[in-house]
C-alpha cells in the first residue's frame, strides 16, 4: 500500500518544477538549498546566525522554510557558504523572489491563521494528499453548506460575516481538485463522520450526491471505515503530504481546533505512513465505499 503514495509519471526537476511550486514550496525547497549549503561547508547555525545579525533559531526558521528571505540575509549567506559566481547567486535570488510572493490565499487574511497558511501552501503544491478525518468530512470534499455548519460549530460566537469568509476560503482550496494535473486524493474517514447529521437532512443528502460525483473523478479515492476498524484507534485526524520536487520532505500534517503541528522526520512518516496503510486496508474499498453512501442516500430520501 505504502507504494501507491508514489506520485506516478516522471517529474522533471530543477528551475522548471520550482517555478510549478507555490511560494510556500519555494520557500522550503531554498530553505533545503541554503542548509545543504551550510553543511557543505561545515559551517554552525550560530556562525550562519552571525553572519546574518541573527541567531542560529533564525537559521534554523530560515531553512525550515518558516520565514521569508531577506535579499541582505541571502546574500551574506551566499558570501560565506562560498557561492561567488554571479549566475549561481542570481538563482538563488530568482528563487527568493518566487518564494516571496503572496499566494492565492492572502486575499482570505482576515480569516486565515498563521498556523494554517502554512498547509494551504503545502497542500497546494502536493501531488498526494492522504487524509483520515474523525469528526468531518475532508475541506477538500465538503459541499458549502455542509462547511456553512460544520463552520458554525467550529466558531460558535463569530459573526455571520466572518464564518461567511472561512467558507469562502474552503471552497476555493478546492480548485486545486479541478486543475489540469491535480494532486491525488485520497480520503479515509470514519463511518461516525457520515452518521453525524450536519445542517440536517437535506445538507447531508446534498453532501452525500457530491461525494459520489467526486469520487468518480480518476485522482480522488474516498474510503469510509467502519466502527469496527481497529487501525481507527489512531483517533485523530491525520494528512500526509507528498511532493514531486525532492528538495519537498514529506509532511504530517496533525490538526487541532486552534493550532496544528507538522511533522517530517522520516521516523514520524513512516509512522503515519504506517496507520494509513492499515486504515486503508482495513476500511472499505472503494467501490464499497459508494455503495455504502448510496444506502445512505436512500434511507435520507
Amino acid at each position: 500500500m505504502t507504494a501507491m503514495m508514489q506520485p506516478s509519471g516522471d517529474a522533471s526537476r530543477g528551475a522548471a518544477q520550482e517555478q510549478s511550486n507555490g511560494p510556500t514550496a519555494l520557500r522550503i525547497i531554498l530553505g533545503v538549498k541554503l542548509r545543504r549549503l551550510r553543511q557543505r561547508r561545515g559551517i554552525s547555525r550560530e556562525a550562519a546566525g552571525r553572519a546574518i545579525r541573527g541567531s542560529h533559531a533564525k537559521i534554523t526558521r530560515l531553512e525550515r522554510g518558516q520565514v521569508r528571505a531577506k535579499e541582505r540575509d541571502l546574500r551574506d549567506l551566499l558570501t560565506l557558504y562560498g557561492i561567488h559566481d554571479p549566475d549561481e547567486r542570481e538563482e538563488f535570488f530568482g528563487l527568493a523572489q518566487q518564494a516571496n510572493s503572496p499566494g492565492w490565499w492572502c486575499q482570505y487574511a482576515d480569516v486565515l491563521e498563521d498556523w494554517f497558511e502554512l498547509h494551504l501552501g503545502l497542500e497546494d503544491a502536493a501531488s498526494v494528499i492522504r487524509t483520515y478525518e474523525v469528526q468531518f468530512l475532508p475541506g477538500l470534499l465538503q459541499t458549502e453548506e455542509y462547511a456553512y455548519a460544520v463552520s458554525r460549530l467550529g466558531y460558535p460566537n463569530t459573526e455571520p460575516r466572518k464564518v461567511a469568509r472561512i467558507v469562502a476560503l474552503r471552497m476555493a482550496r478546492q480548485r486545486l481538485l479541478h486543475r489540469p494535473e491535480p494532486p491525488r486524493l485520497w480520503a479515509v474517514v470514519d463511518e461516525a463522520v457520515l452518521r453525524r447529521p450536519f445542517g440536517g437532512a437535506e445538507v447531508m443528502r446534498e453532501q452525500l450526491e457530491h461525494l459520489l460525483k467526486m469520487i468518480e473523478l480518476p485522482h480522488i479515492t474516498l474510503q469510509v471505515a467502519p466502527f469496527a476498524v481497529t487501525a481507527a484507534a489512531a483517533g485523530t485526524p491525520v494528512t500526509l503530504l507528498r511532493f514531486v520536487d525532492h528538495d519537498l520532505p514529506d509532511k504530517v500534517y496533525l490538526e487541532h481546533l486552534t493550532n496544528a503541528v507538522y511533522l517530517d522526520k522520516p521516523s514520524e512518516i513512516d509512522q503515519y505512513t504506517l496507520i494509513m496503510d492499515r486504515l486503508c486496508a482495513e476500511a472499505r474499498q472503494p467501490a464499497e465505499t459508494a455503495a455504502f453512501i448510496e444506502d445512505m442516500l436512500a434511507e435520507l430520501r
